[in-house]
This record gives structure tokens, sequence and C-alpha cells, in this order.
């Protein structure tokens, strides 16, 4: 029997629970709306709000604490610099649960878990060009402030006449003669190799 145990196991002993909540409250921080299951969201909620306590008190104890659960000193610097200071016109309420579809496959009810004051962000307008100067009222007298054009005369340059081309006729290219060298007899070759072949020798006598 489970007397005075309140909230969700969520299928998992103590120090397991105790990891997936806080990575649940550090996404919340992170991303300021985070998705997972409606039983993780509520928990998760609770320590989200106890986390945004502790900065707006602003105590060196409650940094202390903030530590203990998020275990990242630039989490908590910005919990207590940047998050918390936009509900300090709020008593509660700093979460909100919106609940979605069930999801394909366990079927398990999904949710988003967002902070209710989320940063602003303010985009910047691209510059445009400078507004054109009003033309003067006919009758006034404009004044010439005194100092040097600026402007420079261009001089003409004279023209140059360009003159067509004139084709000359192409010489043919001249061709030189390689010297001469005596074809070799072939038929030569061949007969006196053929008739070495037919020539009788004298037989060897062994010693």
């Amino acid at each position: 029997m489970r007397h005075a145990k309140a909230g969700n196991r969520l299928g998992r002993n103590s120090a397991l629970r105790r990891a997936t909540l806080r990575d649940l409250a550090k996404a919340t921080l992170l991303q300021e709306r985070i998705c997972t299951t409606k039983p993780k969201a509520q928990e998760a909620r609770k320590l989200v709000d106890r986390l945004i306590t502790f900065g707006k008190h602003g105590t060196l104890s409650d940094r202390r604490r903030a530590f203990a659960i998020l275990c990242d000193h630039r989490l908590v610097s910005d919990l207590f610099q940047r998050i918390s200071p936009r509900f300090k016109s709020r008593l509660g309420g700093y979460t909100r649960i919106i609940s979605l579809a069930k999801r394909r496959g366990d079927n398990a009810q999904l949710a988003f878990l967002e902070l209710t004051e989320k940063e602003k962000i303010t985009i910047s307008k691209p510059k445009t060009q400078a507004q054109a100067k009003p033309a003067p009222a006919p009758g006034a007298v404009l004044e010439k402030k005194p100092g040097k054009d600026l402007k420079t005369e261009v001089k003409p340059q004279p023209e140059v006449k360009k003159e067509p081309l004139k084709s000359e006729p192409m010489k043919p290219h001249p061709q030189k003669e390689l010297p001469s060298k005596g074809k070799p007899n072939f038929k030569s070759n061949i007969m006196s190799g053929i008739k070495r072949m037919f020539i009788k020798r004298p037989p060897s006598t062994g010693s």
C-alpha cells in the first residue's frame, strides 16, 4: 500500500525517476516548450515551478538548491537572470500543459509542457532608403553654402578612326623536300636467306 506517497512513479525506481524529471525540467527551461507524455509533463511541471520560485527569490541558498537539481552552472545563471524575472508579476502558473493526440504505436497521451511567459524576440526591419528631400516652396530663396564644387569636368577625347584591315592572299607554305634514300630490296634479301638454308655443309667430324 502506498500511503502518503503522492506522485506518479512513471514505472521507474527513485534514481531513474529523479533523472527523468531533471532532464525534462532542463529541456523546458532551455527550449521553453517540449512535447512529452502527459504523466511526465504533470510531474515535471511541479519541478519547473519550484525552480522558477527559487529564481524569483534569488538568494544564495536558492542558487545552491537549484544547482543541486539542475547540475549546470550556466543554466542556473540563466534561470536567475533571464527566465525568473519574467514572472515577477505572477504568483503562480509559470507553466501550462496542452493536451495532444495519442501517440501512434503505444497509444500514449501526448502533451506540450511550456512556459507561460516566453522571451520576446524583436525582429529589426530592413533599412530603407533615405527619404527624398521636400521640394522648395515657390518663391523661396536657396542659400548656397561656400565651398568648392566637387564636380569634375570630363573633357571629350578625340575619336580615333579605325582603318579596315586589308586581307592579303595566303601564300602556300613551302614544303621541305626530304632526302631520297634507297629503298631496301626485300626480294634479294629473301632469296639470299633461302640459298643459305640449302648450302651443303661438310659433316662435322667428332674429336
